[in-house]
């Protein structure tokens, strides 16, 4: 007696396909994010650093205190998260706020898709102008001493995908979310992350400190959150922001629909 094997009904036409990245959102956002004026503020960030690492050099010499006063300071208490805050709200809210998102949305592309392709666009692009400068002025401060321009690196890039994420999720909830961004970014990160200890324990700069620590010699970098924990928080900040994101997009399709 022969059996046939059920098969899976066909998608019907112009289903959203069952993929994390597309193409077309991916160069479009490339694009957007790159323009004109965005790309001179994100050039302009790293050039600031690499030339405030050359004048310290030249001026003082190497000099691991001094370095880590820098790279942990303006770099990634300053830099970063204002680099997250262009890449991150950048990817998505310009096109809420012009209403150009309405075309986006007409294509057969599911919304998580739409928020993924972002994010890893915005991550991109912010590790290139976060990560990789911090490293170079690494290098021109004291050479890697203590492995302090690696690890300050590896804690710039870190923080890149959580900013990334949080500040994309604030691009789709908010049409000031540049304001909100700016915020978080001088008024929590640079300030209160900083000097108030309790705050300390909710700071994207201090969880991305700790996995920063694990890749400088030891004493070289300091956190004031545990591994483990700075991991989790990393790790729980990035998928639900995520997820609110494309949440937040599909209900902006349906409002838009109704």
């Amino acid at each position: 007696m022969s059996t046939t094997t059920p098969t899976a009904p066909a998608a019907p036409p112009g289903a959203p396909k069952a993929t994390l990245f597309h193409p077309t959102v991916a160069r479009l956002t490339y694009r957007a994010l790159l323009g004109r004026r965005r790309a001179l503020i994100l050039f302009a960030l790293p050039a600031l650093l690499v030339a405030l690492a050359v004048a310290v050099r030249t001026l003082t010499g190497a000099d691991d205190s001094t370095a880590g006063g820098i790279l942990g300071g303006f770099a990634l208490g300053t830099m970063v998260p204002l680099i997250g805050v262009i890449a991150g709200t950048g990817a998505i809210g310009p096109e809420i706020d012009d209403g150009s998102v309405v075309y986006l949305l007409a294509k057969p592309v599911s919304r998580p898709t739409i928020i993924f392709t972002k994010l890893l666009v915005a991550i991109g692009v912010t590790v290139a102008f976060s990560a990789l400068p911090v490293l170079l002025a690494g290098f021109l401060l004291n050479g890697n001493s203590q492995q302090m321009a690696v690890g300050y690196a590896v804690a710039a890039a870190i923080a890149s995908v959580a900013y990334s994420a949080l500040f994309l999720l604030f691009g789709t909830i908010t049409r000031h979310a540049v304001v909100f961004g700016l915020v978080y970014a001088l008024v929590w990160e640079a300030l209160v992350g900083t000097l108030v200890p309790g705050a300390k324990t909710l700071s994207v700069q201090q969880w991305a400190l700790a996995v920063g620590q694990k890749a400088a010699a030891e004493g070289a970098i300091t956190s004031d959150v545990q591994l483990p924990l700075a991991v989790g928080l990393l790790v729980a900040l990035t998928v639900a922001a995520t997820w609110y994101a494309a949440r937040r997009l599909k209900a902006l399709t349906l409002a838009g629909e109704e």
